[in-house]
């Protein structure tokens, strides 16, 4: 599986098995799953878009957003959650205020915005926070 590092943006290819024992980049040679999500600019995204093969799980988030704020823990615990479990998922934030051509370009109307990408195509979204339980699901009908 291709895999994006968090700390460089390197690509890496790891066997699926190779994940249980905490791969490092071939890169940078920091580990490649942290268990939080991962800030990246438009260029990284559309690499990662391009380049993994993992499912990304992007929120597109503003820091003004009152219901961004108090969804960001919730992301934050489903990434720990879900990536020690499913290392083929990553979960990505976006800043909206930031990134204003990829949130464009993606048709980010309001936000929060979770969407689910996978092999570079979005295969799901929904608008709106969401607590732990309800979150953890919908990512998982995904996996």
């Amino acid at each position: 599986m291709i895999t994006l590092c968090p700390h460089c943006g390197g690509l890496n290819r790891v066997a699926v098995e190779k994940f249980k024992s905490n791969p490092k980049c071939g890169h940078c040679k920091q580990a490649l799953l942290t268990g939080k999500p991962i800030e990246m600019s438009s260029a990284q995204f559309q690499r990662a878009l391009d380049k993994s093969e993992q499912l990304l799980v992007v929120d597109f988030w503003a820091p003004w957003c009152g219901p961004c704020q108090m969804f960001a823990p919730t992301f934050s615990n489903a990434a720990q959650q879900i990536e020690a479990q499913y290392p083929q998922v990553r979960f990505i934030k976006i800043n909206t205020e930031q990134e204003q051509a990829i949130a464009a370009q993606c048709h980010i109307r309001s936000i929060p915005t979770l969407a689910v990408f996978k092999n570079g195509q979005e295969i799901d979204r929904i608008s709106g926070a969401m607590d732990l339980t309800q979150f953890k699901q919908w990512v998982l009908t995904h996996v």
